[in-house]
């Protein structure tokens, strides 16, 4: 199914919590995703896909402010 990124292409490296990496190998097991990386990069190649809008709303900015507060990126 979907494999990393080819060795020749240029990557970068992207932290996330163990506990979503945790969450991401079991989601995969069984699935023909080899590694998180290559979930990871299928997920956000969709996502790219998508056709983009205007920007967040207001209702959109004051959940992610909310979320990341929660998760301690912001005070």
């Amino acid at each position: 199914m979907a494999n990393a990124p080819p060795p020749d292409e240029r990557t970068v490296v992207v932290r996330l919590p163990e506990e979503i990496a945790r969450g991401v190998e079991a989601r995969i097991r069984g699935t023909g995703f080899e590694s998180v990386d290559a979930f990871v990069t299928f997920v956000l190649a969709r996502l790219l896909e998508e056709p983009t809008h205007d920007g967040f709303s207001e209702e959109d900015e004051r959940r992610l402010r909310e979320r990341l507060r929660a998760l301690g990126y912001i005070d």
